[in-house]
């Protein structure tokens, strides 16, 4: 399964995103799915997850109430909804896909990565 992060770009402080996640080679449906981040000269984060049927949302405390993270199973995309976006949230963006949602730190597939970058 190849997993396809789209959605980044240059936004104002305060401003919004919508981040997708779509696969090819398989069906991203079958999959737990998480987001996480990777900010300049810091490690990768965990941002977000939801478990295969789109329940168990579980945010990083550093979003909680501003991002949200769901999925259409019948298009087979997971979605995050950035909202009130800070500077501290200029990152990469990647999703990741894993049978087990206890896994998903270490997912078995990755996304290449999408550009968020936020202005004061």
């Amino acid at each position: 399964v190849q997993l396809q992060a789209s959605g980044g770009g240059l936004v104002q402080a305060g401003g919004s995103l919508r981040l997708s996640c779509a696969a090819s080679g398989g069906t991203l449906s079958s999959y737990a799915t998480a987001w996480f981040r990777r900010a300049p000269g810091k490690e990768r984060e965990f941002v977000a997850l939801i478990n295969w049927a789109g329940g168990s949302p579980y945010y990083a405390d550093s979003v909680k109430g501003r991002f949200t993270i769901s999925r259409d199973n019948a298009k087979d995309t997971v979605y995050l909804q950035l909202n009130s976006l800070k500077p501290e949230d200029t990152a990469v963006y990647y999703c990741a896909a894993d049978p087990t949602l206890a896994r998903l730190r270490s997912a078995r597939y990755w996304g290449q990565g999408t550009l968020v970058t936020v202005s004061s």
